[in-house]
Formats: C-alpha cells, sequence, structure tokens
C-alpha cells in the first residue's frame, strides 16, 4: 500500500514553518515526538482512572465504620495540598448508586472492568492492523476524541439520573474500543522516528506516560468527587478531547511526512541505528536544506511501498508470542492495582484508622511514582546488559516479595504503606512498561523482517492485546475474590507473577547463552522480498 498520497504534513507544523521561515531539524522532531506522544498515551490511562476513584461512591461498604462527617480544613487538593484527608466535603454519596450499591455490587464493578478492558484487548488487534495501514496521526485522533466522547457520556449517566446497568455497560464497551487506538499508534510512531540505539532507556522514560496518566487521572477525578461523580469522568474526557486535536495539529507520525527519509530509507541521510547524535548533526544539516527546497505540502522524499504485515506472519517473528503471554500475566497484576488499589485502600486500615475516598484517590498515586522509576529503571538495565527477557523475569519475580510484604504490613502506618506500595509499583510496573515499549519496538523492527516490510503498530497489538486480555481477567477475578477477603486477590497477584516470569524462561537461557558466546544462529528472514 503507498501512504504518500493520502498523508499530508501536520497543518500546525505547516503554521509553524511558515512562522519561522525553516523546518524543524529532525533532531527537534525527535523531542517533540516524544513530547506529544507521552502527552497523548497520558491523556489514554488519565480517562482510564475514574472508575477506580469512584468505585468507593458508587459501592459504599456498611463495614468500614468511617467517622462522622465534618469541614475539611484543607483546601487545597493534593499534591499541593495534604495526602491524607479525613472526609470528603460531601458525604451525601455514602448510600451508593444504583445499580452498584446493592449485594453484589463488586461484582457489577469489576464486570463493568472487564467489559471495557476485553473490548480494549480485542479492539487491539484490528487497530494494530489498521493503524500499520492508515495514517497514524488522524488514526490516533479520532481515537482520543471517540474514547473522551463516551468517557464523558458514562459521567453523564450522573446528571441524567442512569441507574440501568446496560448503559454504564454499554459506554464502557465503547470506550474500550477507541481507547485501543491508543498504544499501538504510539508506539509505531516512536519507532518510526527512533533506531535501536538506547531504545530500552528512551522508552523507559518516555513510558512514565502512563503513570503519569494514572496520577494526572487521579488528582483530577478525586479533585472534582465533591462536585458529583460523574465529573470525574466529564473532566478526564474532556481532557482526553483536547489531547486528540493536539495530535491532529502537530503529530507527524512519519519522519517523510515533513520532509525526511524514514530511519530504514535507503536514501542515506536521517538518523540512522547506533550512531551517536553528535554525529548526526552535520549530516541533519543537509537533510534541512533539502527541506527548505521542498513544497510546504509535499516532500522530496518519496514515499516507499510498505506492505502491512498480517496478523499470522507477526507472530511468526522470533519472540512475540513468549513476550506476549508474559504481558498476560504481567498485565493481570498491574491492572488489578490500576482498576482496585484505592477501594483496597478505602476498605483496609492503615494505622488503625480507615482512609476517605480522596485520601484513597490521592494515596494511591505514589504506587504510579514507583512505577516511573521501575520503568526506567529496567529500561536501562535492560540496554546496559542487552537483556530484555532477563530483566523482565527478574522483576517479575521480585514483584511476588513485594507484594507479599506490602499485604502483611501495609496496615502498620501511613509512612510504612506508601514505602512498600512504591516498592511494589517499581516491580510490577518495571516489566510491563518494559514488555509494552522496547521489546514491543523490537520485535516489529526485527531482522527477520528484512527491512521490506513494517509490522511496529501489528506486534504492538499482538502482544498488548494479549496482555490487556490479562487486564481484563485480573479486574474481574478481583471483584469475586475481594468478596473472600483481600488475602485471595494477593494470592492471584502472586500466581499472576511468577506465571510471567517463568514465561519468559526459555528467553532467559537464550540470553544467557549469548552472554556466554553460544548465540542461536541468526534468524531466517520472515517475509520474501515484496519490492
Amino acid at each position: 500500500m503507498t501512504l504518500g498520497s493520502k498523508r499530508k504534513t501536520p497543518p500546525g507544523v505547516l503554521l509553524l514553518r511558515r512562522i519561522r521561515g525553516r523546518n524543524w531539524s529532525p533532531k527537534t522532531f525527535r523531542y517533540v515526538i516524544l513530547l506529544i506522544t507521552f502527552i497523548a498515551y497520558a491523556c489514554y490511562h488519565a480517562s482510564r482512572k475514574p472508575s477506580s476513584i469512584v468505585k468507593s461512591v458508587l459501592h459504599p461498604e456498611s463495614n468500614t465504620n468511617p467517622p462522622q462527617a465534618h469541614h475539611i480544613n484543607n483546601e487545597h487538593p493534593w499534591p499541593l495540598g495534604n495526602v491524607f484527608v479525613k472526609e470528603e466535603a460531601d458525604a451525601a454519596n455514602r448510600e451508593g448508586w444504583e445499580p452498584f450499591n446493592g449485594k453484589g455490587g463488586t461484582s457489577r464493578l469489576g464486570e463493568i472492568d472487564v467489559a471495557f478492558l476485553a473490548c480494549y484487548s480485542l479492539g487491539m488487534y484490528v487497530a494494530g492492523h489498521l493503524g500499520d495501514t492508515l495514517d497514524l496521526r488522524l488514526f490516533l485522533t479520532w481515537g482520543m476524541i471517540g474514547s473522551g466522547f463516551f468517557v464523558g457520556l458514562f459521567g453523564m449517566g450522573y446528571f441524567w439520573n442512569v441507574h440501568s446497568f446496560w448503559f454504564f455497560l454499554v459506554m464502557q464497551m465503547a470506550a474500550g474500543l477507541f481507547q485501543a487506538t491508543g498504544w499501538p499508534s504510539v508506539v509505531a510512531v516512536v519507532g518510526n522516528w527512533f533506531g535501536k540505539r538506547k531504545r530500552g532507556l528512551i522508552m523507559g522514560i518516555w513510558n512514565a506516560h502512563t503513570s503519569v496518566g494514572n496520577i494526572c487521572g487521579s488528582l483530577i477525578a478525586a479533585g472534582v468527587l465533591q462536585y458529583g461523580w460523574g465529573w470525574s469522568f466529564i473532566a478526564p474526557g474532556f481532557v482526553m478531547s483536547l489531547g486528540g486535536v493536539l495530535v491532529y495539529l502537530f503529530l507527524a507520525a512519519y519522519p517523510e511526512d515533513v520532509g525526511f527519509p524514514g530511519i530504514n530509507s535507503n536514501s542515506g541521510k536521517f538518523i540512522k541505528r547506533n550512531r551517536d547524535i553528535e554525529d548526526e548533526e552535520e549530516e541533519e544539516e543537509s537533510v534541512e536544506a533539502d527541506v527548505e527546497r521542498e513544497g510546504e505540502e509535499g516532500s522530496g522524499f518519496r514515499y516507499e511501498n510498505k506492505r502491512s504485515v498480517g496478523l499470522l506472519q507477526a507472530c511468526m517473528i522470533p519472540g512475540v508470542i513468549p513476550f506476549a503471554l508474559c504481558l498476560f500475566f504481567s498485565k493481570l497484576v498491574a491492572y488489578t492495582f490500576l482498576y482496585w488499589l484505592p477501594f483496597y485502600l478505602s476498605q483496609t486500615t492503615i494505622g488503625g484508622e480507615y482512609m476517605s475516598v480522596k485520601t484513597a484517590g490521592n494515596l494511591s498515586t505514589l504506587f504510579d511514582v514507583g512505577g516511573i522509576v521501575g520503568g526506567i529503571l529496567a529500561g536501562y538495565i535492560s540496554d546496559k546488559f542487552k537483556a530484555r527477557a532477563t530483566t523482565a523475569a527478574t522483576f517479575m519475580y521480585a514483584a511476588i516479595p513485594a507484594m507479599l510484604v506490602y499485604h502483611s504490613y501495609g496496615g502498620v502506618s501511613q509512612t510504612v504503606n506508601v514505602v512498600l506500595m512504591m516498592v511494589a509499583g517499581l516491580f510490577v510496573n518495571g516489566p510491563y512498561a518494559l514488555i509494552t515499549t522496547a521489546v514491543s519496538a523490537d520485535l516489529g523492527t526485527h531482522k527477520s523482517l528484512q527491512g521490506d516490510s513494517r509490522a511496529l503498530a501489528t506486534v504492538t497489538a499482538i502482544i498488548d492485546g494479549t496482555g490487556s486480555a490479562g487486564a481484563a481477567l485480573g479486574p474481574l477475578l478481583t471483584g469475586f475474590l475481594s468478596t473472600l477477603g483481600w488475602e485471595a486477590v494477593f494470592y492471584m497477584l502472586v500466581a499472576g507473577a511468577l506465571c510471567a516470569g517463568l514465561l519468559l524462561t526459555r528467553l532467559v537461557i537464550a540470553e544467557i547463552k549469548e552472554k556466554f558466546g553460544y548465540g542461536d544462529e541468526e534468524s531466517e528472514p520472515l517475509l520474501n522480498d515484496i519490492r
């Protein structure tokens, strides 16, 4: 499929080019790409957090015996104010919201979570293939606007006084389908602009958007909760739609869109793999000069005729299936924390006291702070030792004692809870971040593809789509297991982390053998010559 006739330079880039009188350098574009995709996917994750924040409002537990409501002296939300807030300003929502406030309410909350994530998982496979064939900028734009729209509609159920379970279920399913456009697209865009050198570290830092989005989503949802739980969905949904506008205006999804050849191009210019940035600057200047002579709407570099890779072909790339299955269990663990940690914090005693819903939302963000460190650390270690599988497996094994210690001793005091939560977040989110970013990008540009075909979005969709099936299963099981006690939930999380590590055993052994000079022979080309 030839894409060049259908893609145009983003309008915001054209405007800036007219104002400046010249084009940005490739180096500048790479920074811009990282920033825009970071903001975009942070918006995706921010719009997923409201359901975890409002769980305790929709289904308040009767056995927590919270203290009587009183006025709050802390007027500013965290991080400007205190993390721990003893009471919300408005305790009227303690009656819950039908259909989630009755018996079996936690099961229904788990069902809407699994509906969202199941549609997200299934939509991922389709979205990944479409992302390799359509204009990623427009594809991502409509995905963000559509997702923001349906997240906002879920919140409108509060103002419309809707109590039909099917309304909330359908809104979550629709939002899940639009959310599936995000991850394959942003990973493919970054992969289009960056080679493999320091990819683990770069993408580890970049992948902080997941935790930053979770933190922002929690703070926004908790901050407006006192005005009605509907605002906790509408506000992130609006931010999500604004992010879609930003993507439409400024995201150059491909180097060719702004006058540069792709990193796999045979033109001999742009940023080749395994080269230092300093060595590229003189070359970039010559490329800039070429671009300045081009028209504003096009590029002198012709788009290569690239054929998207099918799902079965992408599954044949070495390492795709093991990492996909590992991510199934890794996301089962990570998304259980994502969707249920605020609820867990509000239903258990910490230092002998129960937390308010707002405090639980504030405190849960510290899990993601640990996740930011974990993602960066995992990326750096995997780059230094050139061992993606070994790094991911080690983090998953380390997550097991971290989660058990958190469950056993997290209630001792607020300080202990914070420290143990951040340690658990580090080990849980580290491998999740590594696999969904650097590993997916590595496999999407695997040498067996011979550079003739790009599979970034498709491979990312297979890995993250399989992982999202686990992400759907974890919160669903938690909804049922939590009725038996939180100990059962943590046993499930431990089993998931153990399975995730074991599934990478063959790849870990292969990496160790390679370190000692017993590496396997090079992979055979996956594709025949298609020129």
